[in-house]
């Protein structure tokens, strides 16, 4: 059981593989049941990631916006040597949302919204439950702390379960800096929650 588990986070499950090249030579040939079929199966890992990120769901909604308006206008652009579908539109998510990072010259802090994405969170009928939602509440402020390429670490491997590969892939950077950020994001999250091991 992983630390993330111990609070109550449940990663979503990794979605089976696909024919992304079918799907793609449909999307290039005009059938908009491919890009839908996409979107449905891709949008919201996406978007979770670019939230985590943004801190603001409009934001994070233009960023998956983007980035599916690039795969329409050049799907021809993905090349599965370089990683998944869903790592390449989480790049260009990723771009979008350090694109408008940039523009405003400050970080955008997580909304506290993310933390109703949990029925108990949003509904607390017991001790137990509100418990959970305190611990994940904690969860969300400890990652608010950390800086953005070490939030965006922690992102892509603990909350979304990405391969180093895959992460550093998306990130822009090699697989030992991406260990490197996920290793101080650790550090700072298990300071940040008072416990006496590493995560």
């Amino acid at each position: 059981m992983t630390w993330l588990h111990r609070l109550g986070f449940v990663a979503p499950a990794p979605a089976a593989m696909h024919d992304d090249h079918a799907l793609l030579a449909r999307l290039s040939s005009g059938d908009a049941e491919a890009l839908a079929q996409l979107y449905r199966r891709e949008s919201g890992a996406v978007y979770r990631y670019a939230l985590a990120l943004a801190g603001d769901e409009a934001a994070a909604l233009d960023a998956v916006q983007e980035a599916f308006t690039q795969l329409l206008r050049g799907a021809q652009g993905f090349d599965a040597s370089r990683g998944s579908l869903g790592a390449y539109l989480a790049g260009m998510a990723r771009h979008q949302v350090l694109s408008q990072w940039r523009d405003t010259r400050r970080h955008v802090p997580l909304d506290d919204a993310l933390d109703h994405d949990d029925p108990a969170a949003a509904s607390p009928g017991s001790d137990a439950r509100l418990q959970q939602a305190q611990r994940q509440q904690g969860l969300w402020a400890a990652i608010r702390s950390l800086n953005w390429p070490q939030r965006e670490a922690l992102t892509l491997v603990d909350l979304q379960e990405r391969s180093y590969a895959e992460a550093a892939a998306i990130a822009g950077i090699s697989v030992d800096v991406l260990r490197t950020r996920l290793h101080r994001a650790r550090q700072r999250l298990a300071e940040a929650l008072g416990e006496g091991e590493r995560p």
